[in-house]
């Protein structure tokens, strides 16, 4: 399972990546909640990627049986989403952020997948090509 340590890794490198460029053109074309809105979006979604990564990794093991931990998954998966949903709310009823910079910085995991996704169809369209 090596390839799918490598493209787990290449999708952190590239949320990380998101978050600073995102972070960046926003300080320097939008205001500071557009920003601070980006920048926290964006370190949730990342943060509960990583949580969800883990949880998957201990239900479905790379070797031996799979757990029966379906049910624990799925519940941690609604808790994690619940406060997700209150972080959320609270960060946009306070005013702290800007909605729209907020859903721009939760994209961010969305992004890092589309793009490596874009870049595996193109490599596989030029090797046929050849």
């Amino acid at each position: 399972m090596i390839h799918r340590d490598k493209t787990l890794r290449q999708i952190r490198t590239n949320n990380w990546l998101l978050v600073l460029i995102l972070g960046a053109l926003s300080s320097t074309f939008m205001s500071a909640t557009f920003t601070t809105g980006v920048i926290v979006g964006g370190l949730i979604i990342i943060a509960n990627f990583s949580l969800l990564e883990n949880a998957i990794r201990s239900v479905f093991p790379n070797q031996g049986p799979m757990r029966a931990k379906k049910i624990s998954l799925i519940a941690k998966s609604y808790f994690r989403l619940a406060i997700m949903g209150l972080i959320i709310y609270i960060l946009i009823t306070s005013g702290w952020v800007n909605p729209i910079g907020l859903a721009v910085g939760l994209s961010t995991v969305v992004f890092s997948i589309l793009g490596l996704g874009i870049r595996a169809a193109w490599k596989t369209s030029s090797r046929e090509a050849v």
